[in-house]
C-alpha cells in the first residue's frame, strides 16, 4: 500500500539505537507531563456521565499530535445506522516515502469511571507518583498508549521512514459500538499495512511482551423475579424465598466444584507454552491468604485459553435501604470471557439457554444480551512480528514473551475485517500491577520510558530499506 501523497524520503541512514535512546531520555519529562495533563482531564466514556470532557481529552489528544509532527489532524465521529453517534476520536495522518508501509498506531483517550473515592490512595484525576509509578484513572489505560505512539513520533522526527496513521479512540471502554461503522465510514484514513494496537500488558516490570491472543468478550443481565411487589417477611417467610437468596442460587450453578465454568457449550482452546507461576498470579492480583484458586490445569490456561464468567455487578435492595420484606426480584450483570476459536453469539447462546434451563424454585428468568467481541488469534508468526520482537529486545535488554490475554479488545476482529490482510501487533504499556479498571491505577513510569523506545525502534524497522 502507497500513501496518497508521498514525501520526499528520508534520510538513507536511520538513527542508531543509541541515538534513539538518547532521545528518549531528552525527550521523556516532556511526555510524562503530557501524560499527566491528559489524565486531569476526566474523560470517561460510560453514558451515566458527562460527556464534555470526552471532547476536551479528543482536542488535547489532537494538540498533542500536531505538535509532534503530524500535518493532517481530525478529531471525527461517526453515526450508526440507529442514530448513535460515536465519541469523538482522533485521527491524524502523515504520508511516507514511496513505496514504504504504512502504519497505524492505535489507542484510546477514554477511561474507565473512576470508582469510589474512598479506595483511591490518591484522587483519581490527580495524577501523582509512588516509587517510581504513576497513579490516576487511564495513567496506563490507555492515556499511556496514547504518549507512547506520541512520543516515539517526536523521537523520530524527520527521521520517520513510513507512512504513519495515529487512531485514537474515544469509546473503548463502553465496548466501542460504533467501531465498525467508523471503520465503514473512514476506512480510506485508516488504511494500513501494520497496526499497532498499544492497549495490552507487559509480562513484568523489566520483561516486555507481545499479546498473541485475547479472549473474547460476552456480557448480559440476568433477573430474578418471586413476586409482584414485596411482602412482609415475617408474615410471608418461610414457603416463599427472597428474589436475592434464589439470584444467589442460579449464580452458583456457574461453576463447578473445583470452580471451572460449568455452561455447557463453552470449550477451551489448547493450552499455552507459557508458565505463569503461582505465586506471581496471587502476588499481581493481590489474592487474599487462604484463599484457593479455581479451575483446573495450566494457570495460564486457566487465564487465556479456558473460558471465565464473573459477576460483575448486582441489583438488589441495598443493606442501609433493607426493611423486613421479601425482595420481589434481583439482577445481576455477568461477563463471560470466551477463548480463540468459540463464536461469541454461540456462547451467548449457551449462556442464556444455562441460566433459563436453572431457574431456581421456578422463578422467573429474564436474560437481557449485552455486549459480543470477538476473540483473537494472531499468526504464529510474520515479518512484523519479527521486526517488533527485535525492537523490544534491543528496548529492554531482555527477550520479549509471547503472552495471551484474559481481556478482550474486541475491534481487532473488526479491523481484521476491514484490512484482512494487515499484520496487527498488539503490546502495551501496562504491567501486572497497573490495576487498569480499578482504584489507584498506575503505569510504571521507567516502563512507559521503555516502550517509548520500542516504538521508535519498531518504525525504523519496518521501514524499507
Amino acid at each position: 500500500m502507497n500513501p496518497t501523497s508521498p514525501t520526499a524520503g528520508p534520510s538513507t541512514l536511520r538513527p542508531t539505537s543509541q541515538v534513539l535512546r538518547d532521545r528518549v531520555a531528552e525527550a521523556f519529562p516532556a511526555v510524562r507531563a503530557d501524560l499527566e495533563a491528559l489524565v486531569r482531564i476526566p474523560s470517561v466514556s460510560s453514558t451515566a456521565f458527562d460527556p464534555a470532557p470526552l471532547g476536551r481529552s479528543a482536542d488535547a489528544v489532537a494538540a498533542l499530535l500536531r505538535g509532534a509532527g503530524m500535518p493532517e489532524v481530525q478529531v471525527l465521529t461517526a453515526t450508526r445506522s440507529d442514530g448513535l453517534v460515536s465519541a469523538p476520536a482522533v485521527v491524524a495522518r502523515r504520508p511516507g516515502p514511496v513505496g514504504a508501509p504504512t502504519v497505524l498506531l492505535y489507542a484510546h483517550h477514554d477511561v474507565q469511571p473512576p470508582g469510589e473515592e474512598a479506595e483511591w490512595t490518591s484522587p483519581a484525576f490527580e495524577p501523582t507518583e509512588r516509587d517510581g509509578r504513576l497513579y490516576g484513572r487511564g495513567a496506563a489505560d490507555d492515556k499511556a498508549g496514547v504518549m507512547a505512539h506520541v512520543g516515539a513520533l517526536r523521537v523520530l522526527g524527520d527521521d520517520l521512514g513510513v507512512g504513519v496513521t495515529v487512531f485514537v479512540e474515544g469509546e473503548e471502554e463502553i465496548g466501542s459500538p460504533t467501531f465498525g461503522d467508523f471503520l465503514a465510514v473512514h476506512r480510506d484514513l485508516l488504511a494500513a499495512d501494520v497496526i499497532v494496537v498499544a492497549d495490552s500488558s507487559n509480562w513484568r516490570v523489566g520483561v516486555p511482551a507481545l499479546t498473541t491472543s485475547l479472549r473474547g468478550l460476552v456480557d448480559c443481565e440476568v433477573e430474578v423475579a418471586v413476586l409482584e411487589h414485596a411482602v412482609h417477611s415475617g408474615m410471608f417467610g418461610g414457603p416463599i424465598l427472597d428474589a436475592p437468596t434464589l439470584l444467589a442460587r442460579l449464580i452458583s450453578t456457574l461453576h463447578d466444584e473445583d470452580g471451572s465454568v460449568a455452561v455447557a457449550g463453552l470449550p477451551a482452546a489448547p493450552e499455552p507454552v507459557v508458565t505463569y507461576d503461582e505465586a506471581d498470579l496471587r502476588a499481581d492480583a493481590g489474592v487474599l491468604p487462604g484463599v484457593r484458586l479455581a479451575g483446573t490445569g495450566s494457570l495460564a490456561g486457566r487465564l487465556w485459553t479456558k473460558p471465565a464468567l464473573s459477576v460483575i455487578g448486582l441489583d438488589a435492595t441495598s443493606v442501609a435501604h433493607s426493611s423486613n420484606t421479601i425482595g420481589p426480584r434481583a439482577s445481576a450483570k455477568l461477563s463471560l470471557r470466551i477463548p480463540p476459536g468459540q463464536d461469541p453469539a454461540e456462547a451467548a447462546v449457551a449462556l442464556r439457554r444455562h441460566l433459563e434451563s436453572h431457574a431456581p424454585f421456578g422463578a422467573r428468568v429474564t436474560v437481557r444480551d449485552g455486549e459480543l467481541g470477538r476473540p483473537f488469534q494472531a499468526p504464529a508468526d510474520s515479518p512484523a512480528m519479527r521486526a517488533a520482537r527485535e525492537a523490544f529486545a534491543e528496548a529492554w535488554g531482555t527477550e520479549p514473551v509471547d503472552i495471551g490475554l484474559g481481556g478482550s479488545i474486541p475491534f481487532i476482529a473488526d479491523l481484521l475485517e476491514v484490512f484482512p490482510e494487515a499484520a496487527i501487533l498488539v503490546t502495551g504499556v501496562e504491567d501486572p500491577d497497573s490495576r487498569a479498571h480499578g482504584a489507584d491505577e498506575s503505569v510504571h513510569l521507567g516502563e512507559l520510558e521503555r516502550v517509548v523506545l520500542a516504538e521508535a525502534l519498531l518504525l525504523t524497522r519496518l521501514a524499507r530499506p
